[in-house]
Order: structure tokens, then sequence, then C-alpha cells
């Protein structure tokens, strides 16, 4: 491919991601109102952002597979087209739980995004050239970031619009991305005849994480932790993993390849990955409802709010991205990013429900900043040192596992904020001298929030506010151990050829090793000819003597 084609292409690609991010943004600041509206729980607003993140968790690994053995172009477009349906569907949702099995739908196509547009940029461009361009993909994620919250915020506070439309927006952006995909993307079909698509390990993996993530979620609420039902779902989600483990050994093509974490460059990311997605999701997604429910402000300021975070994301990443490519270094701003994402997120373990707002938006950006170093630049060493045959494959083992980590921490530290902020709440009823049977009891939260008397619905606010502070705390612990992992990775000059350059170049050696080998054969052939005359000519002579 030429530049200019590369860079069309590229152009595509980024506009999918767009309107991916955008629509999953969209809803952040929506959430609140969705879940008061239709009267959901903690544990279900937890939901609506899990069962995206596992279902794009569990098919990440599949659709790199499928790059192996179909059209890149066409496997980008239909996971658009999947992403989009549960959008337009999830606008229609009647209930909770309705939206929440279409943001499973939402979740297949964006496993296929998030996997496909990794795999066609590191196929297109060297692992040092990437560095130029995670300037631009970091301001497409940029700009989704901030677009998505404030259309949101000012979709829901349109009284004629309605939280619904927050799905819907989206439909036409679709649109658009697929017309810009189907003419500019125009990679070529690269198919491998022994790729085989792992089903039962993929669905052994999905199982087994969806068992445990049910049971983080519902453990101490709906049963004790140390109940049977406890104990069962435990035994269930290990038997079935490590099933999952044991197939994946036998598989001949695995969904998850072991043998790729005999690199200690891969294992290292891949743990580092871990920590990001728990860091990233699980405490980022639970900054919209802090802004919201704990300081009162509405769904377009909440976006505003998160403004320093988005800038010092995109400002890290395009800076870092740029010196990369520059000088072929990257373990010093892997540093860097652990570093601020694990001091910004501690920082804002300090925070409760009164905390000055000047210093949240210090935090934001210093956090901000660490995850624009760290999310676009952890998948370079591990592209960097794989085959370009493995590509895809490793590729999408570290973004299933940031995402099993982001899918993880949504879950655990949801349900570390809903029991941390029932405790605070009855502690605050009680030490008011409220009567909790008249108060509902714990009831009293965010589904019945907007019904509560003012007393008592500012007491659930200042729990909000005061125990999300404890999912930052872990969320920079998690964030400290991801910093660990990336100290110990071993820092190899960058590649300064694509994957199809490399595979190109294979090729053509092995054709070459291959005439070589003709042109060998031939020549002992010739060699045998001429001994086999001379032994004809030497006997002939000896019978005329």
């Amino acid at each position: 491919m030429t530049h200019k084609q590369r860079i069309e292409a590229l152009v595509g690609i980024l506009l999918g991601m767009f309107v991916a991010f955008l629509s999953s943004t969209i809803v952040s600041n929506a959430l609140p109102t969705i879940i008061t509206e239709l009267h959901g729980t903690q544990d279900q607003y937890t939901w609506i952002v899990t069962a995206t993140l596992l279902a794009s968790t569990a098919t990440t690994p599949i659709w790199g597979k499928f790059a192996d053995l179909a059209s890149k172009k066409l496997l980008v477009q239909l996971s658009l087209v999947l992403f989009t349906l549960g959008s337009v569907l999830a606008g229609f949702s009647t209930s909770v739980p309705w939206l929440i099995g279409f943001r499973v739908v939402q979740g297949l196509g964006l496993g296929g995004l998030q996997a496909l547009g990794i795999i066609v940029i590191a196929a297109m461009f060297s692992p040092r050239e990437r560095g130029r361009y995670q300037g631009p993909m970091a301001a497409v994620m940029a700009v989704a970031t901030v677009a998505g919250p404030l259309l949101g915020g000012v979709i829901v506070d349109t009284s004629w619009l309605g939280w619904r439309w927050c799905f819907f927006v989206g439909a036409p952006l679709a649109v658009i991305a697929l017309v810009v995909i189907g003419r500019t993307l125009n990679l070529p079909v690269v198919k491998r005849d022994d790729v085989k698509i792992d089903y039962v390990g993929a669905t052994l993996i999905a199982a087994g994480v969806s068992v445990l993530l049910i049971w983080v979620t519902l453990a101490g609420k709906n049963f004790a932790w140390s109940s049977a039902t406890s104990y069962e779902l435990v035994a269930v989600g290990v038997v079935l993993l490590g099933l999952a483990v044991y197939t994946e050994t036998k598989a001949k093509d695995p969904v998850v390849p072991l043998r790729l974490f005999r690199d200690r460059t891969m294992t290292l990311a891949t743990l580092a990955s871990v920590g990001v997605g728990v860091a990233m999701f699980g405490g980022a997604v639970f900054l919209g409802q802090y802004f919201q429910i704990a300081r009162g402000y509405s769904p377009t300021v909440a976006g505003l709010l998160t403004l320093p975070m988005v800038i010092g994301s995109m400002l890290s990443a395009t800076v870092s991205g740029s010196l990369i490519t520059k000088y072929g270094k990257w373990k010093r701003y892997l540093v860097a990013g652990g570093i601020g994402m694990a001091a910004g997120f501690l920082l804002l373990g300090t925070t409760d429900h009164a905390t000055n707002m000047g210093l949240i938006a210090l935090y934001l950006f210093i956090l901000g900043a660490g995850m624009g170093m760290t999310m676009q630049n952890l998948v370079l060493p591990v592209q960097n040192n794989v085959a370009p045959t493995d590509l895809g494959s490793a590729s999408a083992t570290v973004a299933f596992f940031r995402s099993l980590g982001g899918a993880a921490g949504v879950s655990v530290l949801g349900a570390v904020l809903s029991t941390h902020v029932a405790d605070l709440t009855t502690k605050g009823l009680t030490d008011a001298g409220v009567d909790l049977s008249k108060a509902g009891g714990s009831g009293a939260g965010l589904s019945n929030l907007n019904e509560l008397p003012e007393q008592i619905g500012d007491i659930v606010r200042g729990a909000y506010g005061d125990a999300t502070a404890r999912v930052f705390m872990i969320a920079g612990i998690l964030a400290l151990l991801s910093l660990v992992a990336i100290a110990f990775l071993k820092e190899v000059a960058l590649k300064t050829d694509s994957a199809m350059e490399q595979l190109a170049a294979a090729e053509r050696a092995a054709q070459a090793a291959a005439d070589t080998l003709s042109i060998g054969g031939a020549d002992s052939e010739m060699i045998s000819e001429v001994d086999e005359l001379e032994d004809k000519a030497e006997r002939a002579s000896r019978s005329k003597l």
C-alpha cells in the first residue's frame, strides 16, 4: 500500500472507532437518569456497563482469529453494524434487564472494533511509525470522550428528547462510517488455511468469567459471602476457567495462545493491561455518578468536568507518540504513564463529597496524562516482539485481558461502592436520628433518590460522594501493580517494517530459498549425467583396448 492509501484506510478505521467510543461515552452521564426513571438499582447500574465490557471481552480474541480467515474490511463493517443495532435496540428498552441485554449486543460489535482496529493499524504501519499516529488515535478518543458525555447531557436535559436519544443519535454517524470504510479500507485478504476458531475455549472463558462476575456483584447483598450459594458460584467459575486453560493447551489454534506467554514482554504487558483495565474502566466509570449524585451537577456539566482528564490524555498520548517515533524508545513513557495513572487515582482516593473542584480537576488531569501514555503505548512492545503471523492473536490477547480487567473492575468496584454506600447511608440516617423503618431502611438509595425527603436525600448523596473515594483508592493500588509489571519490561528497539512488509519479506526469502533448492537440484542432476557419460566413455575405451 502507498502512504496515501494507508492514511485513507486509517481515516476509515478511526471514524469507525469514533462512532463506537461516542456511542459508549454518550451514555455515561445519562445512566443516573436512566436508572432513576426505570427504577433500577446500583447493581443494575454496574451491570449496564459490565454487560458491554463482558461481551466485548469474550469476543475480542474471536474477532482476532476471524481476521486471519476473512476480509478485515468486511469484519470491521460487520462489527460496526452490530454495535449500531445494539444501540438502537437499547433506545427502545422498557426496563433495565432489556437494556442490559441490548448492551450485550453492543459489546459484540465493540469487541470487533477494538480488536480489528489494532490489527489493521499494526498491519499497515511499523511499530516505530505507529507512535506518530498515537496522536490522531488519542484525539479521536478524546473528542469522543468529551463530545459523548456533553451530547448525552444535553439530550437528557432537553425535555422533548429524553435519554433514549442517547442511543438513537449514533445511527446516522454509523452509516457515514460504513460508507467511508467501504471506500477507503482496501487491505488485501491474507487467508491462513491452518487457522481454526476455538469455540469451546471461547465459550468456557466467557462462561467462567461471567459466573465469577455474577458472584462478585451479588455476594453480600442477595446472599452472604460465606453462604453455600457463594461457594457454589466460585467453584463453578473456577472449574470452568480450569477447563478453559486445559482446552487452550490442547487446541490446535487456541483463542488465547498460551505459547505466546513464554515471551517475557508478552506476559508482563498482559499483566499490566489487566491492571490498567481494572483501574481505567473500574475507576473512571463512576466519575459521572460522583459528579451528578454526590455533587448535584447536571449531566451536561458533569461531562464538562471530565475535560481535564481528556485533555491530559490527548496531550500525553500525542507528545509521547511523537517522541517514540523520533527516538525509538518507549519504556520511559510507559513508566511515566504508570506513575501518573497511579498518582491520579490515589489523589482522587483522598476526596469526598465536599472536596474543592479545582483540586479534583488537577487530579483528573494527572490521571488523564498517565492513561494517555500507558493505554496507547502498552501494546507497542508486544507487537514489536511477536512474529507477523502472530500479530492478530497477540494484539487480541492483550485487548482481551485489558477488557477482562475492565469488566472485573467494574463489577468488583461497583460491589464495593454499593456496600460502602449502604453502610454510610445507614450510619448517616442513624446519626441524624432518622427512623430507619420510616426511611425505608437500607432501601434509601439511587433507585428512589428523587422520591426521598430532602434530609434523607442529602444523606444518600453524601454517602455516594464519600464512598466513591474508596473505589478510586483501590483503582490506584491496582495501577501501582501495573507500574511494577511495566518496570520489569525489557526495552527492545522498535522495528521499522510494518507487519505486511515483514510478511512480504518472509515470502520473498522463502521463494528465494525454494529457487536456490531448485537450482541446486538441477545442478545435481547435471553432475550425475556428466558422471554417467564419463563412466560410459571410460568403459568404451577399455573395450577397444
